[in-house]
């Protein structure tokens, strides 16, 4: 199996900074839509169910493309897709900017899904291919610290703009950010390039989509699926939970989430440092044990609420402190069996569990909101965090099985 060549820091740096700001920049237009909604249903006369919908068109285009990408990334390079993605961000925007009807809405949304869909398998590959591994614990969380900038950022530049110029300035303002990124990715293209392929493994060699005989991939799926689904509920959902089991505040449970963002950002920092030195199935075995066992003592609704802050804050900490290893997680099963030259297509496909995971919280948790069950809600989340340690757990002690030829 071919290994990373080591690289100078500066190299690394380069390559984890470009990245890592292409990544921000894929978060930032999964709001490029929302913070609009008010304006758009004002010019449209489009009712939350039709505005929402175009997050629905988004997230499905993007879990199916995110599959398909990663076959694109492993056959013409990942810096060529990652190119055609912020094309996509790019065209998305314009479209928005011009939208005459709902129906550029639904358009611009899906433009924006299929840019989002590369970002996950090209990403990784880059990083895995052009920084040297151990570093790799530090490129993934800048990689997970950037993604939530983007997501943090947008809203803001977003709703500013259209505040103080309209909406569709607002919307061409952001057909420049991904016009200035696709720039940044094309000035740094030498340091970027990963090769349009790699020299297959044996295992390769059986079929493109060898990689789906490997149960411990499917593993890899779920744990996306449940860890993201939790995350979903906590971000859709937690304001109005805490505000009926604790009778907070709209102000002080909005904070409350605010907080719990925070630290699960300085969890991706923390993590980075700590999967160097550990096993990386066991990191998110203990800090998601840790975070499910706090959110399960909020959903007892018995916790002073003064606490209720501190402990929603510990939770986002130690949610975030796994983040690097799944990532590291995945590598290892993917080098394990199919060397580098499968990166794209299994990044792809369990990082489609993201978007499969956001796409699915909001009906099922939406459900028990509408039923009045609040405690259960967060019950909901730490039975899915239990099910992502079961999931890491039995991928950390899966062996390289041979690979059956479809």
């Amino acid at each position: 199996m071919k290994q990373v060549e080591v690289q100078s820091p500066r190299s690394d740096a380069r390559v984890i900074a470009v990245i890592g700001f292409a990544h921000g920049v894929s978060h930032f237009f999964h709001l490029l839509l929302p913070p609009l909604f008010p304006w758009l249903m004002a010019d449209f006369g489009l009712s939350y169910i039709e505005v929402g919908a175009t997050m629905t068109v988004f997230f499905t285009v993007s879990a199916i493309g995110q599959a398909a990408a990663g076959f694109a990334v492993d056959r013409f390079g990942a810096l060529r897709i990652l190119y055609f993605g912020m094309a996509c961000f790019a065209l998305a925007a314009g479209t928005l900017a011009s939208a005459e009807s709902a129906t550029w809405l639904y358009l611009a949304a899906a433009l924006a899904g299929i840019g989002n869909s590369v970002f996950h398998p090209a990403d990784f590959t880059v990083l895995n291919r052009k920084v040297t591994s151990t570093r790799l614990g530090h490129a993934f969380s800048v990689h997970g610290v950037s993604g939530n900038l983007g997501w943090a950022l947008a809203p803001a530049f977003v709703a500013g703009i259209a505040s103080l110029y309209g909406w569709r300035i607002a919307a061409f303002a952001t057909l420049g950010v991904a016009l200035g990124a696709l720039l940044l990715l094309w000035s740094n293209r030498r340091a970027l390039q990963d090769g349009a392929s790699v020299r297959q493994s044996p295992t390769e060699q059986l079929g493109a989509f060898a990689f789906l005989n490997v149960g411990a991939i499917w593993l890899c799926f779920a744990f996306f699926f449940c860890i993201t689904a939790a995350f979903g509920a906590i971000q859709n959902f937690a304001v109005p939970v805490l505000q009926g089991l604790y009778q907070l505040s709209l102000g002080m449970a909005s904070a409350t989430l605010s907080v719990y963002l925070l630290a699960a950002t300085a969890g991706v920092i923390a993590g980075g440092f700590l999967v160097q030195r550990n096993s990386c199935d066991q990191v998110v075995a203990v800090t998601l044990s840790i975070a499910a066992l706090l959110i399960a003592a909020v959903a007892s609704s018995v916790v002073p609420a003064q606490l209720v802050l501190p402990m929603m804050a510990a939770v986002g900490f130690f949610t975030g402190t796994a983040t690097p290893s799944r990532d590291l997680l995945v590598r290892r099963v993917a080098t394990a069996r199919f060397g580098q030259a499968a990166y794209g297509r299994i990044y792809g496909f369990v990082y489609a569990g993201l978007d499969t995971g956001f796409a699915s919280s909001p009906l099922v948790f939406g459900g028990l909101m509408n039923d009045g069950r609040l405690s259960w809600v967060l019950i909901g989340i730490a039975i899915l965090q239990g099910l992502a340690i079961v999931t890491a757990l039995s991928v950390g002690s899966s062996r390289a099985e041979p690979v059956q030829a479809a």
